[in-house]
């Protein structure tokens, strides 16, 4: 029985000749043809306002795009965010949609007394893809990975989401033919599996 899968496409700009949109492209294809039912999510052309303090994130109102992202994430069984490493870290556009989207009463719950707060998104699993400038190897051993590493567990794992999986694409700009297809038979395969 296939899954629900919702890919969000995390580059800040929608232009389709980025690296990143034929990764996402490549998974969603590879989900589809094994049956899976895929949601996608383009970040770029939404027009959100930053969330500026803690009582606008709990109860500020939610943007329209946001409400029907939250929707899709919802429905979803297996999540999928696909984005550049900008500036060591993920784009402001994707940090600024997730502090709009993972929101108290639909991402965390209020927490008791003396409690952590709920975990509501639990039961789904996650596909991190970050494209790079520089060796994915080095990325993980000498920078360690560290924004990868807060998304998984500070934002992600906060919600409840794991397991939580990440592919790490590097040198994309000087990457060859043969490369790029590789990486693309990589995700499409990751797609079918939706892993």
């Amino acid at each position: 029985m296939g899954k629900h899968i919702t890919v969000i496409q995390g580059h800040p700009d929608p232009a389709p000749t980025h690296f990143g949109h034929a990764l996402a492209d490549a998974y969603v294809r590879g989900a589809q043809q094994a049956g899976h039912e895929v949601m996608r999510i383009a970040v770029a052309p939404m027009n959100l306002p930053l969330l500026r303090d803690k009582d606008e994130w709990e109860k500020g109102p939610v943007p329209p795009p946001v409400r029907a992202a939250q929707q899709a994430i919802g429905r979803a069984d297996h999540l999928v965010l696909v984005y550049p490493l900008w500036l060591g870290t993920m784009p402001a556009v994707l940090k600024g949609f997730l502090e709009q989207a993972l929101r108290p009463g639909f991402a965390v719950g209020e927490p008791g007394s003396g409690k952590p707060w709920k975990r509501l998104l639990a039961g789904r699993s996650a596909r991190i893809v970050v494209t790079m400038g520089m060796p994915a190897l080095f990325y993980r051993w000498f920078f360690r990975a560290h924004s990868l590493k807060s998304l998984e567990r500070n934002i992600l794992g906060f919600c409840g989401v794991g397991p939580i999986r990440a592919s790490l694409v590097g040198m994309v700009e000087t990457a060859d033919d043969r490369r790029r297809r590789r990486w693309l038979a990589r995700m499409e395969a990751l797609g079918r599996r939706a892993r």
